[in-house]
């Protein structure tokens, strides 16, 4: 189906038609180049660059094959997920798998545990793939009661914790990119969590204040006083934070603060057709690139045409790719913004 930004673009001529036709055929086929790179036959997400699998790379399976209509992807890529990350005694999933040692990081990361379960909502309420009912509204209900602190600026609003029960108090480390305010407000709304609906709010709140300061960055401290540059990470904006424009485009926020800054932010780059896809304090450009992937974002954020993208050869930016694709077909039109 074509979305109604494809539409107003296309003009319904039936060249443009055509056009975009072969757009939603071009995704469809990269789905499948995906699948076929990084979802093994046990239903594992593998990042081959790292030789791993985190909760994160599962939660975008999920979401990827949910938005692609494949069913089977989605069965398989669950059944190692609820048998093997998310073994825990809670609904969360451990982060990380190593294949090599067999171990599961039994830690947790709560954008892998927010993503897996608006997938299984979204499977159940869109798709209509009843057999995953009743997944998503504990992993939901667990992440509003350990996963959420009090801002210590304004006790009143909730920030999002990076993982369950991680240290609050007078000093609180996020992660910007966290904020899938769309997942958010949906699964609030759908299981009547009203806190998980103020989170969102509030994060988008937090990321315009953020905006005003300039690039988002990768790790931010909220303490009493204001924002404070992160403890335990570097100050920098990078492969993190390059997904606060994805998620805001996606939960039809192109019009947020953010966005505008992280489009600017990411065409920075001195090198043609690059992107700048990390940057220290005060702007600097650390690093660049022109994979499709983070080119996509810069232009989601832009509203430019998507770049189409071959055969691309690092996990991140190929997910990242898909993920803009997605973004593009679901969130607000350019011409709403």
């Amino acid at each position: 189906m074509l979305s109604r930004r494809e539409l107003l673009i296309v003009g319904l001529s039936s060249t443009g038609l055509i056009a975009a036709a072969g757009r939603a055929a071009g995704g469809e086929t990269a789905w499948q180049s995906w699948k076929d790179r990084y979802l093994d036959g046990s239903g594992r997400i593998v990042d081959p660059e790292q030789q791993v699998s985190h909760s994160e790379g599962q939660a975008y399976g999920l979401i990827l094959a949910q938005a692609f209509g494949d069913r089977d992807a989605f069965a398989l890529i669950e059944a190692w997920t609820s048998a093997t990350l998310a073994n825990r005694d809670d609904a969360f999933m451990g982060w990380r798998f190593s294949p090599r040692s067999g171990v599961i990081d039994d830690d947790t990361a709560t954008d892998g545990d927010l993503l897996r379960a608006w997938a299984l909502l979204r499977a159940v309420r869109d798709s209509g793939w009843r057999d995953f009912a009743g997944r998503a509204e504990p992993i939901a209900r667990a992440i509003a009661a350990r996963c959420l602190a009090p801002d210590p600026r304004a006790p009143g609003e909730r920030l999002l914790l990076p993982r369950a029960d991680a240290p609050a108090g007078r000093r609180i480390t996020i992660n910007p990119s966290y904020i899938v305010s769309a997942a958010l407000r949906e699964l609030g709304d759908a299981f009547d969590l009203p806190d998980l609906v103020r989170a969102a709010d509030h994060g988008e709140t937090v990321l315009s204040e953020l905006a005003a300061r300039g690039a988002i960055p990768d790790w931010i401290d909220v303490t009493p006083e204001g924002f404070a540059d992160p403890a335990d990470h570097a100050v920098r904006s990078g492969y993190d934070a390059l997904r606060v424009p994805l998620y805001l485009c996606w939960s039809g926020r192109r019009d947020h603060p953010a966005v505008r800054v992280m489009a600017d932010v990411l065409g920075r780059a001195p090198t043609d057709g690059h992107v700048a896809v990390v940057t220290g304090p005060g702007g600097t450009v650390v690093s660049e690139s022109d994979a499709a992937g983070y080119r996509a974002i810069h232009a989601l954020s832009s509203c430019d045409p998507l770049p189409w993208a071959g055969a691309q050869r690092f996990y991140y930016p190929a997910t990242l790719w898909l993920l803009a694709q997605v973004a593009e077909r679901e969130g607000a039109d350019c011409a709403q913004s």
